[in-house]
């Protein structure tokens, strides 16, 4: 399998079409492994470690110096890597903890306090860093969110997806902000079977089961994307 994978990757040197290709802001490798699936020289960047098995392909660093390309980096393997030039395409995942709207009634000070100040001091950051995504100097960049301020701080997304249109018995709104790149098409939209309580309300499987863990756990699992959305991701960008 692995002779395979190297054949085709050489395939993909010599016909000119591998990328080159950073994914910001991921420790789960999902996106970063279905593009090297492909055959394409793909990165995970994020200042912990990955959990996706692949060291060889993770930049544990600030992401922000590596964004407009011709720069060098260590992968955690210790190997050093440079990029002539800049990105053939950029994936960028910025924490949404402060950029959601979900928790929108925190941030009113009248009832809050101080609490509420420094979680919209934080927003700003959280803005300015999305946004430097969004200004890199990339022809094409993808970046993904939860429905949150940037819709109305910066512009609508080109797309909201679900992942039930990707294979995942999930409901999760996901909006996308795309430069250069088609609409991510679904690829196998199955019927999403919430779970019902008795008061009538509904959750979606993976929000009921992570609800009870520790808030850095649980928000380190819902926010890996999932495979098949990934998987679009490299079928139909790379």
């Amino acid at each position: 399998k692995y002779n395979r994978r190297m054949r085709y990757n050489n395939r993909k040197r010599k016909w000119g079409r591998m990328m080159k290709v950073l994914v910001a802001c991921e420790e789960s490798q999902r996106v970063c492994i279905a593009f090297r699936e492909r055959g394409h020289e793909a990165y995970s960047c994020d200042i912990i470690e990955c959990s996706g098995g692949h060291p060889e392909w993770h930049i544990m660093q600030d992401v922000l110096p590596l964004l407009n390309g011709n720069c060098g980096f260590d992968t955690m393997d210790g190997r050093t890597h440079k990029i002539d030039g800049k990105w053939d395409l950029i994936i960028a995942h910025p924490p949404c903890t402060y950029l959601t709207v979900a928790a929108n009634k925190y941030y009113n000070t009248a009832k809050y306090g101080e609490k509420a100040a420094l979680r919209q001091q934080k927003r700003e950051q959280a803005k300015e860093f999305f946004m430097c995504f969004a200004n890199t100097d990339c022809d094409r960049v993808a970046i993904e969110n939860p429905i949150g301020v940037m819709s109305t701080s910066y512009c609508k997304p080109s797309q909201i997806i679900q992942p039930y249109e990707y294979g995942h018995n999930e409901r999760k709104a996901t909006c996308l902000w795309l430069k250069n790149l088609p609409k991510l098409q679904p690829t196998k939209i199955v019927e999403f079977k919430p779970i019902v309580f008795k008061s009538g309300k509904t959750d979606s499987k993976l929000h009921y089961e992570t609800f009870k863990l520790p808030a850095d756990v649980r928000s380190k699992i819902r926010s890996k994307t999932f495979s098949g959305i990934a998987k679009a991701m490299a079928e139909q960008w790379g």
